[in-house]
């Protein structure tokens, strides 16, 4: 048990495990309160802020599961993935209900993450997702990682980047002092084969050969530069894992992993997508690998001593995909209904931040990035305002998040939370308007007797949308 752990021994964590669908319900029905923690330990907290300490700059590592939904996590309800090294996460922080992603799909939200602002803000962000080398994140444009190396942090990104392709994309050219992963969507565990057939494992902008499991590779990585003397220098680790995306391989299965390279050297572009197979179990066994893999880089951390000065934030890039636990969410990737946005969300910060609590406040990726500035002693670039809220003021000294608006916009579907509503049209093309602390499942539609309400938010939303660049034809 680590120093700072062991105070925290004797503190409930409310981990969901075992709970019935139904339970779930029920539970989130009743009240936004109770939203996700339905069957919790009663002793998990409501989170309270403990003002008053102080720290140094801190290290921060920012792990981001792959198409990992909302209740697919133990700590989050789901009654058959166990996740114990994310729950004792959870347990040394706080545990985000009602967090949700930038976007609904991986590039869209990576944009909003990186730069703390609406993906509709930059070209790039417009595809849902990036699949070619035409657009990308722009080398010119401010991120979290270059805001942060100019006021003195070592950077790094291991994992997927999906923000654009060489030669004129990369982690290296937006600010990240090293970068070790793939740049695509997708690539088959072993071969590091990508959606076109190319390989897609490199070392800054060189091709690196390792045909190992990739979660296992990324992972020790990881585990060495959490571990690593930096000079004195604070450091951002993005570590973007890409399990669970498809293909549904997990590490040891070498036979399907065979197969899937035999289809995409015929020339099966669809080979990646996996739509022949996959399972509850083998999606199960995936993020339960995640979980082990995610242990590793935090054991690494703690012996190397600096895990009392280094934020730790997790979450997923959208909301789950086929085999996720999305109960009692509608929805799934790439939908803006709440099964598509709503992720886990936990941040850990022993030097600042109790642990065994739970936070109902309503957050979203670019939250994140303008927390993590602030937190860090960084100023935004004035030229590209963010989007995002910072969370500093409520996490550290208690003041009360102002209500505002969270914006979400894809092809073909549009959504905006306001407090327990949300406006929300998809692709029927019908407005809808939802409360979300009595209907957290988006079934009972209020739009007809709360006509002035949906009126404001859908002109809220027109708003924002008005301000974004719109989609190419």
């Amino acid at each position: 048990m680590s120093s700072y752990e062991s105070n925290l021994s004797r503190r409930a964590f409310g981990g969901a495990v075992g709970v019935t669908a139904a339970t779930a319900a029920v539970g989130l029905g009743a009240a936004p309160a109770a939203a996700a923690a339905q069957d919790a330990d009663p002793r998990e907290q409501e989170f309270r802020a403990a003002r008053g300490r102080q720290s140094r700059r801190p290290n921060i590592l920012f792990i981001l599961g792959d198409d990992l939904g909302w209740a697919d996590l133990s700590s989050y309800g789901s009654p058959h993935i166990k996740t114990p090294n994310l729950d004792r996460l959870a347990r040394q922080g706080v545990r985000f209900t009602d967090a949700y992603s930038g976007s609904a799909t991986c590039s869209p939200t990576r944009f909003s993450l990186y730069t703390g602002r609406y993906p509709g803000r930059a070209k790039g962000g417009l595809a849902e997702p990036i699949a070619d080398k035409s657009v990308g994140l722009e080398p010119t444009h401010p991120t979290l990682a270059s805001l942060l190396k100019e006021s003195g942090y070592a950077t790094a990104l291991i994992g997927k980047w999906h923000a654009g392709y060489l030669p004129d994309y990369s982690p290296t050219k937006s600010g990240w002092d090293e970068f070790f992963g793939n740049f695509g969507g997708a690539l088959e565990y072993y071969s590091k084969l990508g959606l076109g057939g190319e390989y897609d494992l490199y070392e800054g902008d060189a091709e690196y050969k390792d045909l190992r499991y990739y979660t296992r590779i990324i992972t020790e990585r990881a585990s060495e530069y959490v571990s690593r003397d930096h000079g004195g220098k604070p450091w951002l680790l993005n570590l973007n894992f890409t399990t669970p995306h498809w293909p549904w391989i997990a590490d040891g299965d070498t036979e399907q992993s065979a197969e899937i390279v035999r289809r995409i050297k015929a020339g099966d572009g669809r080979a990646l997508w996996h739509q022949d197979g996959g399972s509850v179990e083998k999606y199960k066994e995936m993020v339960e690998d995640l979980d082990r893999s995610i242990g590793e880089v935090l054991r690494a951390l703690d012996r190397s001593g600096q895990a009392r000065d280094t934020i730790v934030v997790f979450s997923s890039d959208n909301g789950g995909e086929r085999f996720s636990y999305n109960w009692p969410l509608s929805g799934n990737k790439a939908s803006l209904q709440e099964g598509g946005i709503r992720v886990p969300n936990i941040v850990r910060w022993p030097a600042r931040l109790d642990g065994g609590q739970v936070s109902h406040v309503p957050v979203f990726s670019p939250d994140w990035t303008a927390t993590l500035l602030e937190l860090a002693g960084t100023r935004p670039n004035r030229a590209y305002p963010l989007d995002g809220v910072s969370l500093a003021g409520y996490l550290l000294r208690g003041e009360k998040v102002a209500e505002r608006n969270l914006f979400w916009r894809v092809r073909g579907e549009r959504a905006l939370r306001r407090g327990d509503w949300k406006y929300y049209r998809g692709k029927s093309g019908r407005d809808q308007l939802f409360n979300l602390a009595g209907d957290v499942r988006e079934q009972a539609d209020k739009a007809a007797v709360e006509p002035a309400r949906l009126a404001e938010l859908k002109a809220a939303w027109e708003k924002t949308d008005a301000g974004l660049l719109p989609y190419p034809s």
